[in-house]
């Protein structure tokens, strides 16, 4: 049976409708959010699967018609998830994943199908809410409801759920998530924004998080669906007492080994010793092999406990380091000599090599998406090969975390990036990561801005990022917070907490948990520590490279900038692209456009003109060119020309190239004029003034109005 239920949520409508749509799944709620419309439906499978985790799936499938597109290509369909598509689906997965009981084994997933896209009214904020709601009135065990906003701030007010408009405007542009009583997911980018302004815009986006749910709560409370109760992947008790008496000790002198490589070696060895013996131990039994995959989850269960116990009770983290002590840092510039910007950052071990390209504003990235942006001029791409981690591993097209961890490094160094019109080039940093012992992403961004510096890239100010991690215990209210996580207290801790910005302030944000919630202290010392860690980096990464580079690499593009009268750029352009195919051919001495050595010109419908090429000479040839064809000859004016044709009727001269106009027999002289050849012959410079063009929009020039005129006494001579 349908049923529609209705909030006016800060002054827009939420509608959300059940029971018509999508029987046959486990539930589904079609959402409403103004003219944005989602339809979110999920799905338990019917028996536990054999894997040792959580099998949950979150998609967030974009289609084309919501936005009044048809895709494009020979297919006409959608294809494989734009990069905003997978970064929409980690949003969501995100805050849904804690809110599930981790020993579930029934296959999960949530389907989210956007339909109709009004900007103003995001369809990812939407999906989330309806992916929340439906596992909520479904049967299957979810702790929700959860739900989420975006934050923004104008001048000194926050808003809830800005417009594009409104967007552009503000300060801060955060996804805030979480239950009624705490937050859950963070994702943010901002224009330098304190600590304090960060925590205030989290807090007010928690207070509207709380109105929808509970919103979510009377529609669960209309619809009533009991939850079903599935088998858990539970464990001996008495196993995991013989397994920890015989392997703990063991455990925590592998996990407080310093180098990562020697002490995963050391915890692997543990694993097998234990498994060994304990494989001797029930050779003779029936359930050898369950009583095994029982003693490697202990063990794994185990090792996380030694970890949280070691920090939390002892203070001690297993490297050694105070808990806001960062690793050795290292920072060098210049390593690629043909690399227009090229740099390393080095943190531990973790190590990024990071590239900045400069190209012409018409290489920028075309965008095929539901939003209304279609193309970007800055692009951060983040590489993730296994041998980063001394594994072997599959190698192609990037996954979630290369995406996720790309989108998070060009948003924290956008922030600082010159606008169009002060550096009109297409930039691209990539990140290469060579060694990773926890937050490649954050080496990325402070390996990504040297490159920049590097470069010669004008950026507002140096940006880097740190990781915070939080370790809570599981008997008491006990917490601790590390600054500068590795992999192991990024893995076994409960909250993965990325901070990026300036000296100023903050450009971007996000948190990550595994526990239910964390409250507004953790955040606050969380924040504070992060901004004392970032600080200690900048100053390495000044040290290394104080301020961006003047001059540009010699292989990057120079660059010449200009303004034209827009109503000239098809004359530049010329039919069929002929004239500005001759001056690019022309002007690079090259023989097709697709030369790499031609010359690049954009052209921008507002009339400027932007030339590109590493060899200044071409660039000023060029921007001669093209000056020459858009030069306007003015009437009254005298300009000097080169006879270029004589005829009987009187002669052609050319005043610049392309730009030809006639001077008529009679206005070559003072004195009459039988046969022009008399007066002047072809390769002969002469003085002219403008009379103007005719009806045909012919060029009219003078010798004779361009002379002196001969005095009383010379004509009666």
């Amino acid at each position: 049976m349908k049923k529609e239920f209705t909030l006016d949520f800060f002054g827009r409508k939420i509608v959300v409708e059940t029971g018509w749509l999508a029987k046959q799944a486990n539930a589904s709620v079609l959402v409403r959010f103004n003219d944005t419309v989602v339809l979110s439906a999920v799905v338990m499978g019917k028996t536990p699967v054999s894997q040792d985790f959580f099998p949950l799936q979150v998609l967030y499938q974009e289609k084309l018609y919501s936005v009044g597109k048809i895709p494009g290509g020979f297919i006409k369909r959608e294809g494989r998830p734009t990069d905003e598509a997978t970064l929409a689906a980690r949003i969501i997965d995100r805050p849904l994943r804690p809110m599930f009981d981790e020993n579930l084994r029934n296959e999960i997933q949530v389907i989210n199908t956007v339909l109709s896209v009004d900007q103003d009214n995001s369809p990812v904020m939407s999906a989330l809410f309806g992916s929340s709601l439906a596992l909520c009135i479904s049967e299957i065990p979810f702790d929700g409801p959860v739900c989420g906003v975006v934050v923004g701030k104008i001048g000194k007010n926050f808003i809830i759920n800005p417009t594009v408009e409104e967007l552009e405007q503000s300060k801060i542009n955060l996804t805030v998530a979480g239950t009624k009583n705490a937050i859950c997911m963070v994702e943010a980018g901002a224009s330098m924004c304190s600590e304090k302004e960060m925590l205030d815009a989290i807090l007010f986006g928690h207070e509207a998080i709380k109105t929808l749910c509970e919103f979510q709560e009377e529609i669960i409370s209309s619809i009533g669906v009991s939850k079903v109760e599935l088998d858990k992947a539970e464990l001996d008790t008495d196993l995991i007492s013989l397994v920890n008496t015989y392997a703990h000790d063991k455990m925590l002198e592998a996990i407080q080994i310093k180098d990562k490589l020697e002490s995963y070696q050391k915890v692997d060895e543990v694993k097998q010793e234990t498994i060994g013996y304990f494989t001797n131990m029930y050779l003779e039994d029936e359930s050898l092999n369950d009583k095994l995959k029982q003693v490697n989850k202990i063990l794994n269960n185990l090792e996380a406990d030694v970890v949280r116990n070691l920090i939390t009770e002892k203070h001690i983290r297993p490297d050694g380091r105070k808990m806001d002590e960062i690793r050795p840092l290292d920072a060098c510039v210049d390593l690629l000599p043909r690399c227009h910007g090229s740099a390393v950052f080095t943190r531990g071990q973790t190590q990024s090599l990071s590239t900045t390209t400069l190209g012409a504003i018409g290489e920028h990235q075309i965008l095929d998406g539901l939003g209304i942006e279609d193309a970007k001029r800055f692009m951060l791409h983040y590489n993730f090969p296994a041998f980063s981690v001394g594994e072997v591993g599959r190698y192609g097209s990037p996954g979630r975390r290369e995406i996720g961890h790309g989108a998070l490094g060009e948003r924290a160094l956008l922030a600082v990036i010159p606008s169009e019109e002060e550096f009109p080039y297409t930039i691209r940093v990539v990140s290469e990561i060579l060694e990773s012992n926890g937050s490649s992403s954050q080496a990325t961004i402070c390996a990504g801005c040297l490159s920049l510096m590097a470069a010669g890239v004008p950026i507002k100010a140096p940006v880097a990022g740190i990781a915070m991690g939080l370790i809570t215990s599981k008997t008491s209210d006990k917490y601790t917070i590390l600054t500068d996580i590795q992999g192991l207290e990024d893995h076994m801790g409960d909250m993965d907490f990325k901070v990026a910005g300036t000296r100023d302030g903050i450009t971007a944000l996000q948190m990550d948990i595994k526990i239910k919630g964390v409250t507004k202290n953790i955040l606050k010392e969380a924040l504070a520590q992060a901004k004392k860690a970032r600080l200690e980096i900048l100053d390495v990464m000044e040290d290394c490279i104080k301020e961006p580079r003047k001059e540009l690499s010699p292989y990057a593009p120079k660059i010449a900038t200009f303004t034209i009268n827009p109503e000239k750029i098809k004359d530049v352009i010329g039919r069929g692209g002929e004239m500005i195919t001759k001056i690019i051919l022309d002007a690079s001495h090259v023989k097709t456009v697709n030369d790499k050595d031609a010359v690049k010109v954009d052209l921008e419908d507002d009339g400027r003109v932007i030339i590109y090429h590493t060899n200044q000479d071409i660039i000023d040839t060029t921007k001669e060119m093209i000056l020459n064809v858009v030069r306007e000859v003015l009437e009254g004016k005298i300009y000097t020309g080169r006879v270029t044709k004589v005829e009987d009727f009187g002669c052609f001269v050319e005043l610049w190239p392309n730009c030809e106009g006639l001077v008529h027999v009679s206005q070559l002289a003072h004195e009459r004029v039988n046969k022009p050849s008399d007066i002047v012959k072809v390769g002969d410079e002469i003085v002219v003034k403008s009379l103007g063009y005719d009806a045909r929009g012919r060029l009219n020039l003078s010798r004779k109005e361009a002379l002196p005129k001969p005095k009383l006494d010379d004509k009666k001579e």
